[in-house]
């Protein structure tokens, strides 16, 4: 029989947002799958589990998925986490995944954290519907041509970026979809968490202020709800 591979969320933040059957399955199984080993380290010894850990990255996953795949079809069960969050949002994952279910080992998810759902459950938005749109791309044209192809999307949008290029997509966010309201996270649930307000142009004139720190989340409200 095969082992089973655990899509197993992690906090984005902070660590008491894990949950109990995360920390079960993590004890439980063989080996775990990190795309940073250091940062799930910590996890690990804040609550004092011992387990092998493999690096899985962007980088690694095609050299790595078979591998882990291997293992799992001789009965290795093993749990996939990403450096916060759930895994494949945005996170290494997809390949491995795909490739346990084509030689039918068993997926089972570990449901948790994830920034999306954090920063929309206080946005003030609808999100009965939305479109997660992930990072945009790096490449000015594709980007450029992304957002245009969001000017008319009734739903919330939500991305991610970087400190080093929020000011720039927020920019371009509003000279393509225009100034609409906007929710930014920054550093969601963690010690120096900010979540600001308003229309876009007041958003990234509070944060020119100061030089941009930690990983963000734009939530951006429909265009149904800038008609409205």
């Amino acid at each position: 029989m095969p082992g089973t591979l655990y899509v197993v969320a992690t906090p984005i933040g902070n660590l008491e947002d894990v949950s109990e059957r995360a920390l079960a399955t993590l004890r439980a199984v063989d080996r775990i799958a990190a795309e940073d080993t250091r940062r799930t380290g910590k996890l690990l010894a804040h609550y004092g589990i011992a387990k092998p850990l493999t690096s899985y990255h962007d980088a690694a996953e095609h050299k790595k998925a078979p591998e882990l795949v291997a293992a799992l079809r001789g009965g290795a069960t093993l749990a996939l986490v990403s450096d916060a969050g759930t895994p494949l949002v945005s996170d290494p994952g997809y390949r491995l995944v795909r490739a346990a279910l084509d030689a039918g080992v068993p997926v089972v998810p570990i449901p948790g954290a994830s920034a999306v759902t954090a920063l929309l459950s206080v946005a003030g938005f609808a999100i009965d519907r939305f479109v997660f749109e992930g990072f945009l791309p790096q490449r000015e044209g594709r980007r450029r041509r992304r957002l245009e192809a969001l000017r008319g999307e009734p739903r919330t949008i939500v991305v991610y970026e970087s400190p080093h290029h929020v000011l720039r997509t927020l920019g371009e966010i509003e000279e393509v979809l225009g100034d609409r309201e906007a929710v930014v996270g920054r550093e969601l649930t963690k010690l120096f968490e900010e979540i600001l307000r308003g229309r876009i142009s007041v958003v990234r004139s509070e944060m020119s202020a100061k030089p941009p720190r930690g990983e963000y989340t734009i939530a951006i409200v429909g265009a149904d709800g800038a008609d409205d």
